[in-house]
């Protein structure tokens, strides 16, 4: 940024990184002056830009520049931007309020000009850079390893289990904090290959927010699900064939890598825009506060003044206590503690804290009790769990979910799961009473549970005769609907993109490049940690549910796993269902003409006429602004977790989320801009240091603690048929 003071403001001068050219200038105006291009030289770190008269001076003679825009430099505004250029509204004044737990640096002082178009990004993340911080240091390196290494074992061990827990990368991201300031202490600051390329030294100076930044890429790899592994599950668990460890390593890292390639294919669209901003970031962003406005080749240069490292939040600020309040460091630790120390009900002591269905205790002999009321095996009426796990387990924080998403999740699932599910189960559509009203599982026509080995032949192949002779494959029908609806998702978002966004698409190569928050610790830095965390989290993984599946006998076997076995892998079991329909089997005889579900189809249609009846509700009443705010895509596919997830995952998910979400951020604004994600990530720790102590001083040695607390939902009768004559195990005959 080139400061210009002629006029009392600021002419703000964007980079790029790779070929150092002046790309943008603007002044008091959240559009681009096209007009306004130069030429500089910078190196990678954005520093050393030339002084504000040469740029004057160079603007002259600027063959780009028309006299227009060389008199809205002397202080006349900018023309607002063209009706496609994808705009935001800044911080309202009402909001900057005076924070004293920020520093004065930070995006909720900084100016408009500065600051984020999105509010939420805004009053989180703060604004400022010092290019001489260290970034790829030894102790990132080793504490970044250790961290992947840690968090990939963990979330693979756990995501086996019944109530699968994600240890998200907020505990590494903690946890490093004094190990890096101890190794800044004890280790020597010797320097090696002085003068070579190479050249490095194990103590480059005090623990830095950079290394952190770095540190925490590399949890995220490991904290992050490897989809692939379920592939392994599947071939060697359920369909009982031999695969070695290479073959499997390569399908893994080969799946992983991929998703890099779709990354930098639609970087353009779902990462440079500042409008696409990511919630869920926001989490670990309120511990680092520290973001700077770039994009992947581009970067924003204070050239008044060197930026202040002040970039300082809850696990690197030194803040004043505010009269009557408290510092994030404070806030952060009594949830922290209060967190780890709450835990150990719902994961040891009284695990029925996880769902508490209170409709199945006054009705327990009630079939039908059961189905409404059960929140991991019915439709969840009433049901609640005071279980932080269970209540982010599949849809990630409450926390970070923005309200008006929260609310088109919360309206979906209440159409869906309370409205037509009930219709579909009690008009018996596909022989739903048959079936469980809730369960992921494949079904004959009696109800009995599909034997799927009947229908292999010796070569792992499909058998048609075999499976002509035991008959059609069914599923619950909640099952069906929820293809359904992700069938529809899939039309609802083209359609919906098309509307909304397409304008802006089109045009889109017509415009400068968009700026955004990232940290500023340079694209091929983070981009290094990414891959390597990648490549070590794959092995990690894969040698994890290796050792696993050859040393826990029956291992996601429900048949043969006793009723308290915590080895259900519910996870593994859709994507196994999954890969019966779509794979051995085939959509033709599930969803084709030669099938049972061929009526599913028509959701493709359904979902591409729910966002034309939004664009034509916004187009009809353009002055009610919260119609735009109905997201159909989102609305549509708010079942998209189920299953594995349950009913309780969600109705406790949109409590939390109202409550934050909405009521807190509406009436409580200051007190949300300091905590709310601080409590999120100390949510998390806490739960994820207390559930690894349980697992190592008590599960692991076999010590249980037997009484009705620990049952589970308890609601045994949900998952029974209601048809008459069907014979169940462990149900009633109707």
């Amino acid at each position: 940024m080139l400061g210009d003071h002629s006029s009392g403001r600021r002419t703000m001068c964007y980079y790029r990184v790779a070929t150092h050219p002046v790309i943008g200038c603007r002044r008091g105006t959240r559009g681009f002056d096209s007009n306004l291009f130069t030429r500089s030289k910078l190196d990678f770190h954005g520093s050393n830009p030339r002084n504000e008269e040469d740029t004057r001076q160079e603007d002259k003679s600027n063959p780009f520049s028309s006299p227009g825009s060389r008199q809205r430099k002397k202080g006349m505004e900018s023309p607002p931007p063209p009706p496609h250029q994808l705009t935001a509204p800044l911080i309202s004044k009402h909001i900057q309020e005076e924070d004293h737990d920020i520093p004065s640096s930070s995006s909720a002082s900084a100016s408009p000009d500065d600051n984020s178009p999105v509010e939420q990004v805004a009053l989180t993340v703060p604004v400022g850079d010092d290019p001489s911080i260290p970034a790829l240091t030894f102790r990132m390196w080793v504490l970044g390893t250790v961290s992947c290494v840690i968090l990939s074992f963990l979330n693979q061990f756990f995501w086996y289990r019944n109530e699968p827990l994600t240890i998200t990368s907020i505990s590494a991201q903690i946890a490093v904090v004094p190990l890096g300031h101890l190794m800044a202490t004890a280790l020597p600051e010797r320097v090696f290959f002085r003068g070579r390329r190479w050249e490095f030294t194990l103590n480059p100076g005090p623990f830095n927010i950079k290394e952190h930044v770095l540190i925490t890429i590399f949890a995220n790899s490991g904290a992050a699900n490897v989809y692939a592994v379920h592939i392994i599950s599947a071939v060697k668990i359920f369909y009982k064939q031999n695969l070695t460890f290479f073959v499997s390593f390569i399908v893994i890292v080969t799946t992983q890598v991929l998703g890099y390639g779709w990354a930098g294919l639609f970087r353009r669209y779902l990462v440079e825009p500042a409008a696409m901003w990511w919630p869920y970031n926001l989490v670990q962003v309120s511990l680092f506060g520290y973001l700077l406005s770039l994009s992947s080749l581009k970067f924003l240069v204070q050239a008044e003044h060197k930026a202040s490292y002040s970039g300082y939040r809850a696990l690197h600020e030194k803040a004043k206590r505010p009269r009557g309040s408290l510092t994030r460091n404070q806030f952060f630790l009594i949830a922290f503690v209060c967190s780890f120390a709450y835990y150990v009900f719902p994961g040891y002591l009284f695990k029925m804290l996880t769902s508490l269905s209170w409709i199945c205790w006054i009705f327990p002999n009630s079939i039908l009790a059961h189905q409404l009321g059960s929140g991991m095996k019915g439709l969840g009426i009433a049901a609640i769990g005071l279980d932080w796990s269970s209540v982010c387990a599949y849809l990630g924080s409450p926390l970070a979910s923005p309200w008006f998403a929260t609310a088109n999740i919360a309206i979906g699932f209440f159409l869906l799961m309370y409205v037509i599910t009930p219709i579909t189960y009690w008009f018996d559509v596909y022989h739903a009473k048959t079936f469980p009203i809730f369960s992921d599982g494949l079904f004959t026509s009696s109800g009995q549970k599909y034997n799927i080995s009947t229908i292999t032949d010796s070569n792992f192949q499909f058998d048609a005769g075999a499976y002509e002779k035991q008959g059609p494959l069914y599923l619950s029908t909640f099952f069906a609907m929820t293809y359904g609806f992700g069938f529809a998702s899939l039309s609802a978002t083209v359609v919906h993109v098309l509307l909304f966004h397409g304008r802006f698409i089109r045009y889109s190569k017509q415009l400068l490049p968009i700026f955004m928050h990232i940290p500023a610790i340079g694209i091929a830095t983070s981009f290094r940690a990414k891959v390597v965390g990648t490549l070590i989290s794959a092995m990690v993984h894969l040698g994890t549910a290796w050792w696993l599946m050859n040393t826990i006998p029956n291992i996601c076997d429900r048949t043969k796993l006793s009723p308290d076995s915590p080895w259900t892998c519910p996870g593994d079991h859709v994507f196994y269902d999954a890969s019966v329909v779509w794979g051995l089997i085939g959509p033709r005889r599930i969803f084709g003409d030669l099938g049972t579900y061929a009526a599913i189809n028509w959701f493709f249609l359904l979902g591409a006429i729910g966002p034309l009846l939004v664009w034509l509700a916004h187009k009809t009443f353009p002055r009610h602004r919260w119609i735009r705010l109905i997201t159909m895509p989102i609305m549509i596919s708010a079942l998209g977790e189920m299953p594995p997830a349950t009913a309780v995952n969600y109705t406790t998910w949109i409590l939390v989320g109202f409550v934050f979400g909405f009521v807190i951020y509406r009436y409580r604004r200051d007190w949300w801009q300091r905590h709310n994600y601080v409590l999120s990530g100390a949510l998390d720790a806490g739960l994820a240091f207390m559930a690894v102590l349980l697992y190592l001083c008590l599960e692991f040695e076999g010590i249980k603690f037997n009484w009705w607390g620990n049952k589970l939902d308890g609601c045994p009768l949900a998952p029974c048929p209601t048809a008459k004559g069907i014979d169940v195990d462990y149900c009633p005959t109707s």
